[in-house]
């Protein structure tokens, strides 16, 4: 499943050829994503595209009537090509532009969804519960503290909650648990304030660098071929049971917490 960095990155790579465009037409092949596509995106044609913005894992493409509200689910992906190219299998919307390009949504499982969202309307179910993004000052130790007191959850299902911070997923929620020397297992409520700065950072630090690491595919959003889906990260123990430990060279452990594959160092995190 496409994680918090893998949708920054798309954002990244579709916004230059998004932002200041207009929408000549939308396309919709496949209507019945995760939710229903409702009929109100088409209001989106004819208007000039402000900004692509994101929120959690949604992507949000704003005109001035309204903003268009994608998720790539489990297995999808966006890329952008000219209009004349024939679809593929499982190209389920396209949003045609002026410029003779195309935005494509690809979406195999179709867990995906394509919803609007009015400007004169509240948001979003959907979107109402969810915390502070992780990558801004909004998010701190505080924040993590306060909200686990009285938690028996582990720490690990804790900080995957989108009600308490948005987009730290199994991946990123292993790497940092790892760094902070944290074991996964442990009740949110007995982590320390100081830990909990420490794995404030450390999140921050682990994302942002998958970020950046995912920049490097930016060029591919526009290749006929698609875009770009995990990039290459070098990760300490997610996906690595049994394999040796970078630190301490004990062997790294799995266990499935919250229905999630979980790894760990039972000697570095404690």
């Amino acid at each position: 499943m496409p994680e918090l960095p893998e949708v920054e990155v798309t954002k990244l790579g579709i916004a230059p050829f998004l932002e200041g465009n207009v929408i000549s037409k939308i396309a919709v092949y496949q209507p019945q994503l995760r939710w229903m596509v409702p009929d109100e995106v088409q209001l989106a044609c004819q208007q000039a595209i402000n900004s692509v913005t994101r929120r959690a894992k949604y992507l949000f493409i704003n005109t001035d009537v309204g903003a268009l509200v994608m998720h790539l689910g489990m297995s999808g992906k966006m890329r952008v090509v000219d209009i004349g190219l024939p679809r593929k299998k499982h190209d389920h919307i396209e949003i045609e532009l002026v410029t003779g390009k195309k935005l494509v949504f690809n979406d195999a499982r179709r867990f995906g969804s394509c919803l609007w969202q009015s400007p004169t309307e509240l948001p979003l179910k959907i979107l109402r519960s969810l915390g502070p993004e992780p990558l801004t000052d909004e998010f701190d130790a505080s924040v993590l503290f306060s909200k686990s007191r009285g938690k028996v959850s582990p720490v690990k299902s804790f900080i995957m909650d989108n009600a308490v911070v948005v987009g730290v997923g199994n991946i990123y929620a292993n790497e940092s648990l790892f760094k902070s020397g944290i074991d996964p297992r442990r009740a949110a409520g007995k982590v320390s304030l100081k830990r909990y700065k420490l794995l404030t950072n450390n999140i921050k630090e682990v994302l942002a660098s998958a970020i950046n690491q995912g920049g490097t595919t930016l060029k591919d959003f526009a290749q006929a071929d698609g875009s770009p889906g995990y990039f290459a990260q070098h990760l300490l123990v997610y996906g690595r049971a049994g394999d040796d430990c970078e630190v301490c060279q004990r062997p790294i452990r799995s266990v499935v917490i919250g229905q999630r594959n979980t790894f760990y160092c039972i000697q570095c995190q404690k």
